[in-house]
């Protein structure tokens, strides 16, 4: 598993970790059960509070990404297909915000975003 923290980007440091680790579950680098650092030793390994790290392992357990056995650790949990369905469906979404920002910017209509949008699936089929 591999995480970097970036004090610059002003997102808080929790948030980065809990991101990177929810991608790398998605893209399956990090397969289901596999143990991940203890929560002491990955703030120890980044050089930030234990309370952040924990923040972060809380937030992705809440979120369904990993589970914790008392004792032995936190594990990647079994992959959901509905919560990874939902996860990209709220990437399209933001996605299809942008066109439509843009296609407003270009004076674009509605008609002709959408016959772009047909030509583009055609072409893939």
């Amino acid at each position: 598993m591999y995480v970097l923290i970036d004090n610059k980007n002003g997102v808080p440091i929790y948030e980065q970790i809990y991101t990177q680790i929810k991608n790398q579950i998605i893209a399956g680098e990090l397969a289901s059960h596999e143990m991940l650092p203890s929560i002491r030793g990955l703030a120890k390994d980044l050089r930030i509070s234990f309370i952040t790290t924990k923040r972060a392992y809380d937030e992705l357990e809440k979120d369904g990404f990993i589970y914790t056995i008392q004792g032995k650790g936190c594990f990647v949990a079994p992959k959901n297909t509905e919560l990874l369905r939902e996860e990209n469906l709220k990437k399209i979404e933001a996605h299809m915000e942008q066109i439509l920002q843009l296609a407003a910017s270009c004076g674009l209509s509605n008609e002709e975003l959408m016959d772009m949008m047909k030509l583009m699936m055609e072409e893939t089929v």
